[in-house]
């Protein structure tokens, strides 16, 4: 049973920063695709960055770009989403997803590819 596990959500102020965790069992973050999604209230889970096995790849949602910088630490098991410049359309659940290698990278932005899911980690961001 794979088990993803994020952290690091909270309450930051627009402009400001914030760094959410995703931790998962032993060897996961190797074999996996890792990717955070988001999910406001009333909306459909949205894509958000995701990162391939060995962290040379990453792939981020148009709006956040510049903005969010994922990373994978292997040795520790943990993916990182740091957020900067952070905006109240920001503000949703983050959760993060291990989901297998495609050929296509089209497929990592789509939820549906994806086998695991933590439980979520809320991040509200204050105007």
């Amino acid at each position: 049973q794979v088990q993803l596990i994020e952290s690091g959500g909270g309450l930051v102020q627009a402009g400001g920063s914030l760094r959410l965790s995703c931790a998962s069992s032993e060897l996961t973050s190797s074999i996996y695709i890792i990717g955070w999604f988001r999910q406001a209230p009333g909306k459909e889970r949205d894509f958000v960055a995701a990162i391939s096995r060995g962290g040379t790849s990453t792939y981020y949602a148009d709006s956040m770009k510049g903005r969010f910088t994922i990373s994978r630490e292997n040795a520790k098991n943990t993916v990182y989403l740091q957020m900067n410049n952070v905006k109240a359309e920001d503000t949703a659940v983050y959760y993060c997803a291990a989901g297998p290698s495609y050929y296509d990278s089209v497929y990592y932005y789509m939820p549906s590819k994806y086998s695991y899911w933590g439980q979520g980690t809320q991040v509200t961001v204050s105007s």
